[in-house]
């Protein structure tokens, strides 16, 4: 989606938005995505679907830094899990809404592996505007991002195959039903995500990081991310752009083997057709299906694959893959930190040591980790890392290739006795 700026009229400078800080009564100014709608012009102020979306808040981390290794004062966390929903969707949700309202959709749906779902399910019973309905795959939602969409009251369709085979499915049934898609191919969707990055500089005072470091699944982030600071950088809102980082999971590493092993490349909109075809034929032939405890980014075929490779050209990106048990370590240090997270927020800390132990990253750059989503979206991965019951470890994290916990904060068994429990706690504390 490209703009005419002209006609749009933008800001001249960024501290421009500043202005809404005193204005929080109006919901326009207190959404953290439509405060900076004169960055996104497609809709008529009138017209904006919102419910608060975007207070969100950027950390800095030292005790995350000190784990990544870079130094105090140099790592930052842009903390989505406080949205409405507990996750990121919701930036793109109230954008994909706003037009949908403005075309009469009546029924919106999506494939989901969570929290798509939850995003989607909220806005429509909260604004009354649609019906919700959406797909998962069988045994391919964590619990806590099913029980949103349940409780929200949308109609979910559960299919045997994985996210890919329901993002096929919808994008079928959506078409034939005249049905509204609010998955991330949506460019809608994108255009809400681009304020991420709004927010992250307003937070840096309006200075450019260095680095910024997000998961990569179906890389709507990615890309929204890339077009944020192209349209910036074009407008002279910034004087540059940051370098990108995308990580994916070990076990969904489309991305990483294209980019990284196949060498494809934005090649100024002409990317290696016949690479990328190969590599889905290859998968394939050889049935493999995305394999993750990091359930957000467990995709196999992302939808936003192009735009992604534009953005890393636009950022001089890099692209890595974090092992389950990377991803699990990670996620528990940014938990003892204070901000816990869903195991694929944590893709992008996991990265990020990488990315420095490689040398990539120096340990004085300025490094921005993107938190995609609540440490309750997947209470049952935190739980089983720390856990003592052995059984229960192996059976959720152990059969993702998890053979430890470094960082496990276990409980304590104590008889149900005071001095028994005093000396615990004494001995542990």
């Amino acid at each position: 989606m490209a703009y005419d700026w002209d006609k749009a009229r933008p800001p001249d400078s960024l501290r421009f938005f500043e202005s809404k800080w005193a204005k929080r009564s109006d919901p326009l100014a207190y959404s953290g995505v439509w405060r900076f709608r004169e960055l996104l012009p497609f809709a008529a102020p009138e017209s904006v679907v919102t419910i608060g979306e975007g207070q969100t808040q950027l950390q800095c981390a030292d005790a995350v830094a000190k784990f990544v290794g870079v130094k105090p004062g140099r790592l930052f966390l842009q903390y989505e899990g406080m949205n409405p929903s507990g996750s990121f969707k919701d930036n793109g949700m109230s954008a994909a809404f706003t037009h949908a309202r403005a075309i009469g959709a009546r029924r919106a749906a999506c494939a989901s592996t969570g929290n798509t779902s939850a995003s989607l399910a909220l806005y429509c019973c909260v604004t009354g505007l649609m019906r919700a309905v959406i797909f998962v795959g069988s045994g391919k939602i964590a619990y806590g991002k099913l029980a949103q969409a349940l409780d929200y009251g949308a109609l979910t369709i559960q299919i045997a195959g994985d996210f890919d085979d329901a993002m096929q499915r919808v994008k079928q049934v959506s078409q034939r039903l005249g049905i509204y898609l609010v998955n991330s191919v949506n460019p809608f969707r994108l255009e809400g995500q681009k304020t991420i990055m709004l927010r992250v500089l307003e937070a840096l005072r309006w200075e450019v990081p260095d680095w910024i470091v997000c998961p990569g699944g179906n890389l709507g982030n990615a890309s929204a991310f890339g077009k944020a600071f192209a349209e910036l950088l074009e407008l002279g809102l910034i004087p540059r752009v940051p370098r990108l980082a995308v990580v994916n999971a070990a076990g969904a590493d489309t991305l990483y083997q294209l980019y990284h092993v196949r060498g494809v490349r934005w090649n100024d909109g002409e990317p290696d057709a016949a690479a990328i075809d190969g590599f889905f034929a290859d998968m394939d032939r050889q049935k493999r299906r995305a394999e993750t405890i990091a359930s957000a980014i467990e995709i196999n075929r992302p939808v936003n694959l192009f735009k992604c490779l534009r953005a890393l050209a636009v950022c001089d990106g890099v692209v890595r893959e974090a092992t389950d048990q990377q991803i699990m370590d990670a996620k528990s240090r940014v938990g003892a930190g204070g901000y816990g997270c869903e195991p694929a927020s944590a893709a992008s800390v996991a990265g990020a040591k990488l990315l420095v132990e490689e040398g990539v990253i120096g340990a004085d750059e300025r490094v921005v980790c993107i938190l995609t989503g609540h440490q309750l979206k997947d209470p049952t991965a935190t739980v089983a890392y720390h856990t003592t019951d052995q059984d229960q470890f192996n059976k959720v994290l152990g059969s993702r290739g998890v053979k430890r916990a470094a960082f496990a904060n276990r409980a304590v068994e104590v008889a149900n006795d005071l001095d028994e429990i005093i000396r615990a706690i004494q001995l542990y504390s």
